[in-house]
This record gives structure tokens, C-alpha cells and sequence, in this order.
């Protein structure tokens, strides 16, 4: 019977810490990703795609290399399609700054607009057309006060592919001598 009460007391306060949280959490998306561009690329050659998101006034999130271990980093997962392959994601580098929760601690964060670069190389194999690339961004959001539970932005761009240019014929070397 104790066991029982102690679990139910448990299971209480879990829900009315969660109800707290809830309650002072943001209303709205903290984070926003504009409208990303059409990126054309060439069949097996990479190329970039800049995703630009936006923090919302009065809040921060931890950058992609927070500097203590317990802070959830934001991170971009992006699904491959079939035919190209996502290659390196580029993060920009954070600002170190502190704040009330922990005057005595610098953290490195993300505020305002920031931008992540995603390589996407289309295999040569790849039929030309537009495809879209899927993923989502993770990040846990904070004010200057508190932080809250990480939360998850569904992220997609498109890619245009184009066919690979044909391959030339190479001229012959020319005699530097008049003929």
C-alpha cells in the first residue's frame, strides 16, 4: 500500500511539473525557418543550400556546440532521397553569453536570425527534375530566466537537378610557333 501511494504522489508531481512547464512555456514557435531557396544542381556535383531560421526576440537556443555537456545542442537531420546524397552540414558559429540562471556561466547560443549550410550532391544517376529533402531541426529554446523541454521544426528545400553538361572533347595542344 505504501508502495502505491508513493507512486501515485510520484506520478502527481510529475503531472503538475509538466502542467508548470507547460504553462510558462512559450505560446509560439521560438524557432522559424524562412522560405528556403530553389538550389540548382548539376548531376554529380555538389552544391549548397543556405537554411536560414530565426530565433524569437527574447529567447535563445544552445548553438550546435554548447559549451557544457548537459545542454541539448541544435542539431539539422536531413533525409537523403534516393539518388542524392547530403554531405556536410555547416553551422555557424555561436555567440558566448551569459545570463541570470547562470550569471557565472558563459553559454554558447543562437539568437536572431542564423543561417546552416547543407551540401547536397545529386549522384549522377539521378533523373533531372525538382525534389524535395526532408529533415527537421532540434533545439531547446530558452529565455533569460529558464529553459524548456527541446522541440523539434520540421525542415524541407527543394533541389533542382539538372543533367550533367556532356563531357568535351579536349583540344590538342597548340604549337606556340606560327606555321
Amino acid at each position: 500500500m505504501k508502495r502505491l501511494r508513493l507512486t501515485l504522489t510520484c506520478a502527481l508531481l510529475a503531472t503538475a511539473w509538466a502542467s508548470a512547464q507547460e504553462e510558462f512555456a512559450p505560446k509560439g514557435p521560438v524557432v522559424t525557418m524562412a522560405p528556403a531557396p530553389v538550389i540548382t544542381a548539376v548531376q554529380a556535383k555538389p552544391s549548397t543550400v543556405p537554411l536560414s531560421f530565426q530565433v524569437a526576440s527574447g529567447y535563445h537556443i544552445n548553438s550546435n556546440h554548447p559549451k557544457s555537456e548537459y545542454l541539448i545542442p541544435t542539431a539539422l537531420k536531413v533525409e537523403a532521397t534516393t539518388d542524392i546524397v547530403v554531405g556536410k552540414i555547416v553551422y555557424p558559429n555561436g555567440q558566448d553569453m551569459s545570463f541570470a540562471f547562470a550569471p557565472d556561466e558563459k553559454l554558447n547560443v543562437y539568437s536572431g536570425d542564423f543561417t546552416v549550410d547543407v551540401v547536397v550532391h545529386p549522384l549522377r544517376s539521378v533523373e533531372p527534375g525538382k525534389y524535395v529533402v526532408r529533415g527537421s531541426l532540434k533545439y531547446q529554446a530558452c529565455d533569460n530566466t529558464a529553459c524548456y523541454p527541446p522541440k523539434t521544426l520540421p525542415v524541407s528545400f527543394d533541389v533542382k537537378v539538372r543533367k550533367m553538361p556532356p563531357a568535351h572533347a579536349a583540344n590538342p595542344a597548340q604549337s606556340p610557333h606560327a606555321h
